[in-house]
């Protein structure tokens, strides 16, 4: 019998992020299930060994030095990539998919790649990790306020506002990228569905102009059984993830000083130094754990008297939540794009108004009031949902059924 095969492709080829979490672990499972995995990704440093890497592209990392030809290079191959269609053409030719399952390819691979699977009559589906396929700069976000300015076509606005890095050059590039991308309409008519992890997104999209039909939600997923519960509840609330704007952490130190919490924050990014001298300035009880990741992270979490997502941006389906209910903690979470449709209230934990310093000050107080067995109820209660909603093997039979609505047999 032959082996279904399937073509899993994303811009990085190592656990960076969410999206890639989410594709390492489709590949995992498809391969568990006896399907043949054949990645296809950009070459890069920290890449996974894979035998198929000879046809990843050339890598583009934003933010080294290069010079002029090599960034003019550069911001062809983010528009439209011709390596990206060679190197895929010839991927097709050795080993021909069933199906294609996209992540993150914008800027790296590019969606011309999509042109070239449309052509070799491969089904396409793609997963919506982010908002770029509505807003140009992908996080509908602007001076750290919510902004939906390029509704109803306005694309001009990521230029006019400098929405990328605040630089008129590469807010120009992602214009042109944007309008070539809607002119060849290699989202909207070369790929069959997308799989939209949050409602929240589902529905943003939908009133963007993206047709429901193309949509299906599929939610993130976690195995609970790869997570250990760690039983011992210390003092303080836990934050995982960058440390940037849009993640509402200046609200989430003043909300700390305010109602008189312990809060230790993972991760780094560029507002490192600028958090610390606020918590520093409010006497605020907080800690900076740096990068961590795996057991140390799970054990700061699991540990923690809650995970905290004070998010004041459209987050889509935040794996950290899910986690966090295998570790069977509760979740206080902003009240914000998918957020609160992974929050129920009261049950798995609370919700707040995002950026709302007085609020989120009385979510902290009212889950450090409850008693440790009422948080433990309210962690057994996530991870329980976790297990079923959440589960791998859901994930799997929906996306099962996806393949065999576009014609995978």
């Amino acid at each position: 019998m032959t082996r279904k095969r399937l073509l899993a492709i994303n811009n990085y080829f190592y656990r960076r992020g969410g999206a890639e979490a989410v594709f390492f672990d489709h590949m995992s499972m498809f391969g568990e299930i006896g399907w043949d995995i054949v990645p296809f990704a950009m070459q890069h440093d920290l890449n996974e060994p894979s035998p198929w890497s000879d046809y990843f592209v050339s890598e583009i990392e934003y933010g080294r030095r290069t010079g002029l030809l090599r960034k003019a290079v550069q911001a062809a191959s983010v528009i439209y990539s011709l390596e990206a269609q060679r190197n895929l053409g010839r991927l097709i030719e050795r080993a021909r998919p069933a199906v294609a399952h996209a992540h993150n390819v914008y800027h790296h691979l590019s969606p011309a790649i999509f042109s070239t699977l449309k052509a070799a009559g491969i089904p396409v589906v793609m997963t919506v990790h982010d908002l770029k396929l509505a807003c140009p700069s992908y996080k509908m976000l602007r001076d750290g306020k919510v902004c939906e300015d390029c509704r109803g076509g306005r694309v001009y606005n990521v230029l006019r506002h400098r929405c990328v890095k605040g630089s008129a050059p590469l807010s120009a590039v992602v214009l042109a990228e944007t309008l070539l991308h809607r002119l060849l309409g290699l989202y909207r008519d070369k790929v069959d569905r997308l799989v939209v992890p949050s409602r929240f997104y589902l529905e943003k999209l939908a009133e963007w102009g993206w047709p429901r039909e193309k949509m299906v939600h599929i939610a993130n997923f976690v195995d609970v059984t790869n997570l250990s519960v760690h039983r011992q509840e210390s003092d303080y609330f836990a934050f995982a993830g960058r440390l940037a704007p849009e993640k509402g952490l200046t609200t989430l130190i003043r909300a700390v000083a305010l109602s008189k919490q312990r809060l230790v924050i993972a991760g780094t990014g560029p507002e490192e130094q600028a958090l610390r001298g606020l918590a520093a300035e409010l006497g605020a009880d907080v800690s900076f754990a740096g990068y961590l990741s795996g057991e140390r992270l799970h054990r700061l979490i699991g540990e923690s008297r809650a995970l905290v997502l004070p998010s004041e941006w459209y987050e889509n389906a935040p794996i950290s939540v899910l986690e966090t209910y295998a570790l069977e903690r509760p979740v206080i979470g902003a009240a914000i794009g998918g957020i609160p449709e992974m929050v129920k209230e009261g049950e798995t934990g609370l919700l707040a108004a995002p950026g709302n310093v007085e609020d989120l000050a009385r979510a902290l107080r009212e889950m450090a009031a409850l008693s440790p067995a009422a948080r433990a109820r309210m962690g057994t209660a996530g991870r329980s949902w976790v297990a079923t909603e959440f589960s791998a093997a859901a994930y799997r039979e929906r996306t099962l059924d996806l393949y065999a609505g576009i014609g995978v047999a």
